[in-house]
């Protein structure tokens, strides 16, 4: 099977089953890690795919919290406006978030009350990988790599006569809900066009008991007189619009496509009660692919996306800090055919923006980043064992404008090196064990080499350090899967070591003119070990059908299409200061899934309960987060009329209305998650 999204990741979970006992149908999918058409069981770094009913079940405003349940995934949670997913306890600019295969070019890795400019509603699934994806990727994707996949720009001929083309439908409680997005596609012959828009609206947030934690209220009373927000998470209301259109002309052997997507949000911060912030992107993309041009050339592919984008944060009315990028990101691709036995891709990729801050808060000079890249993947199949490596090189250069407020320009250069090995080891049909080892040299970022100013959103005053070099990683990965039986699943162990970590940390000073505590952008080495389990259990055989009997006369009865799955799911970090035996701040605790899956035939229904742990491992500074335990049920309903697939669901969250709170967020203490709500809706496809 060819690949049509050659830059992006496109596979199923491990544990996804279909009927009980049923071997896992990999064979058809493909994964982000490799070039080779290589099947999920057969690589070496754990994946998770949300597509169809799944994705659909659990879509949430951000890209975090929608994510926050997957195994090894955590969300920094900045109110239902803003999350960014943390992989491991590693986020920031050590995820990195693809679009369709490359850069989502925003602002959201500069701080955590920035949104992604890219919205659920428009997806067609979500694709994540743990661990380190260096060699193809680039090396801020040591926690791991989120791709996210629009279908805007085509890859395969539209071949029948009416359009084809989804809707979905979405009202809940506990935000008062509405969303509704849709997409078509049409053509004729070589042509293909994709159409999509999508809305959503919330209002402020209901939540179960107070706002602030009762560790906060106790540290920091509010004054005589003050009232307690209860109930309701001030300053969370959101509304987001956003759609694309997409045209590619697809031939035998290849395809190239252009898009166009734009998206507005308008949201609360949480952090303080009076700012929002409106933010605007305007997005174009140019892919193409073509395969067998040589004989030695399997498939040449390419990706370019340009961004303008830009956010304005009000104060009230008043227009407070404006943040503005615009760069492109753009990569090729050369996958070549067996040469004695490798196999595999040499690419190029380039990046670059353009970056400014504007306003009293800015805490960031104007800075333009260009990154380029070389990178080759190699694979050797051996029988039952499958070796895998390659490396990559980047050069980065960051370059600050002179500015009143942040002195003269300043230049940095800096040179990075990957590499990485792993193998998978197939010791039966139905098991693999995969090894790997990878290390990464990650440039520092604009933001923890220039910052110098108020950081409202994360109540710091910020200050980065020019002087700064490369962060080292030495990253080992070992997992052990089952695929099929009575149980199948996987068990995930990690560990990283750091040399140069670099993190902002408490001075124990305040700054004079605002009054937040200074925090300054620091290296220290560090190590971060832990894993995931992913366990079914298939309770029910699907019962066979009984062949007719005509002598008996015993008329034929059809097999019964149901299951019912025990799913156990935990994970867990570990990090601290490798020097000192502090710990990181922001590490998610150990956390457990239970659940039970039932269908049969149209109808599905699961309870879930999902157990999370103290997590008291602080940083200076840094309060303790109290454990959770949320309970969360969903029913589904499948059926056709008149062409239309369609799926009605229901599903309760939090049922037992809990206090959660995400040890992730910088707002954990002022923004609990929501609180006991419904949510239904209906997706249709045609």
């Amino acid at each position: 099977m060819k690949s049509f999204f050659p830059f992006t990741i496109s596979f199923i979970p491990l544990l996804a089953v279909t009927r009980a006992q049923e071997p896992l149908m990999l064979d058809e999918i493909l994964v982000t890690a490799n070039r080779s058409g290589q099947t999920l069981f057969e690589q070496v770094q754990p994946a998770t795919l949300l597509a169809g009913k799944d994705l659909l079940l659990k879509t949430e405003p951000t890209l975090g919290e929608t994510l926050a349940q997957e195994p090894g995934v955590s969300s920094t949670y900045f109110g239902p406006g803003a999350g960014r997913p943390v992989i491991r306890g590693l986020g920031d600019d050590r995820v990195r978030i693809l679009q369709n295969g490359i850069s989502v070019l925003d602002v959201s890795n500069v701080s955590p009350d920035h949104a992604i400019a890219a919205d659920p509603l428009s997806f067609t699934s979500i694709e994540v990988v743990r661990g380190p994806a260096t060699l193809l990727y680039g090396p801020n994707t040591v926690g791991g790599v989120v791709n996210v996949i629009d279908g805007r720009i085509p890859t395969e001929r539209f071949t029948g006569t009416l359009p084809t083309g989804k809707f979905s439908l979405t009202g809940g409680t506990a935000d008062n809900l509405l969303s509704e997005a849709g997409a078509v596609t049409w053509g004729a012959g070589p042509i293909v066009f994709q159409l999509d828009g999508f809305h959503r609206e919330t209002d402020d947030v209901e939540i179960p008991g107070y706002a602030r934690s009762a560790e906060l209220r106790a540290a920091d009373p509010l004054p005589p007189g003050g009232t307690e927000a209860r109930g309701t998470l001030p300053n969370s209301a959101t509304q987001t619009t956003g759609g694309g259109a997409g045209a590619s002309y697809v031939w035998e052997k290849g395809y190239i496509g252009l898009s166009f997507h734009g998206m507005d949000s308008d949201y609360g911060t949480v952090a303080e009660p009076d700012v929002t912030i409106d933010l605007s992107q305007r997005r174009w993309d140019l892919h193409g692919a073509a395969y067998e041009l040589t004989p030695w050339l399997r498939e040449l592919n390419f990706k370019l996306g340009y961004s303008d984008y830009d956010h304005t944060e009000f104060e009230g009315s008043e227009v407070g800090t404006r943040f503005l990028i615009e760069g492109y990101n753009g990569r090729v691709e050369l996958i070549h055919e067996k040469i004695g036995l490798l196999e595999g891709t040499v690419g190029f990729e380039s990046f670059y923006t353009d970056f400014s801050a504007l306003g009293d808060e800015a805490f960031l000079p104007p800075v333009e980043t260009h990154v380029n890249s070389l990178f080759i993947f190699e694979e050797i199949p051996l029988d039952q064992f499958r070796f895998q490596f390659g490396a990559r090189y980047d050069h980065q250069s960051n370059d600050t404008a002179a500015d009143p407020g942040f002195g003269p320009g300043i230049s940095r250069d800096f040179n990075g090196f990957s590499t990485s090995a792993g193998i998978v080891y197939n010791p039966t049909d139905d098991y693999a064990v995969t090894l790997s080892a990878s290390y990464t040299q990650r440039p520092p970022t604009y933001v923890e080499l220039f910052a110098d100013g108020p950081h409202i959103a994360t109540a710091a005053f910020e200050i980065g350090d020019p002087e700064l070099e490369t962060e080292d990683s030495l990253a080992l990965d070992f997992s052990v899967r089952k695929r099929a039986g009575r149980v199948t699943g996987s068990i995930n162990g990690f560990y990283y070591r750091f040399d140069g970590f670099i993190s902002a940390l408490p001075t124990g000073t305040v700054d004079a003119v605002d009054g937040l505590p200074i925090y300054a952008f620091q290296s220290l080495d560090a190590d971060f070990y832990g894993g995931e389990v992913e366990t079914v259990f298939h309770l029910l055989e699907p019962v066979a059908s009984i062949p007719a009997d005509a002598k008996a006369g015993i008329a034929e009865t059809p097999a019964v299409d149901r299951a019912l799955d025990l799913v156990l799911r935990a994970d867990y970090v570990h990090a601290e200061d490798r020097n000192s035996g502090e710990a990181i701040p922001r590490i998610p605790p150990f956390r457990l899934t239970t659940a039970l899956d039932y269908r049969q035939g149209p109808f599905s229904a699961r309870l879930e309960g999902i157990w999370a742990a103290d997590q008291d491992r602080n940083a200076d500074f840094e309060l303790p987060t109290d454990g959770y335990y949320l309970l969360n049920a969903a029913l589904t309903y499948d059926l056709a009329l008149g062409g239309i697939d369609t799926t009605l669901f229901i599903k309760g969250v939090n049922l037992t209305d809990e206090e959660a709170r995400l040890s992730t967020s910088f707002l954990k203490d002022i923004a609990p998650l929501p609180g006991r709500g419904l949510v239904v809706g209906m997706s249709a496809t045609f």
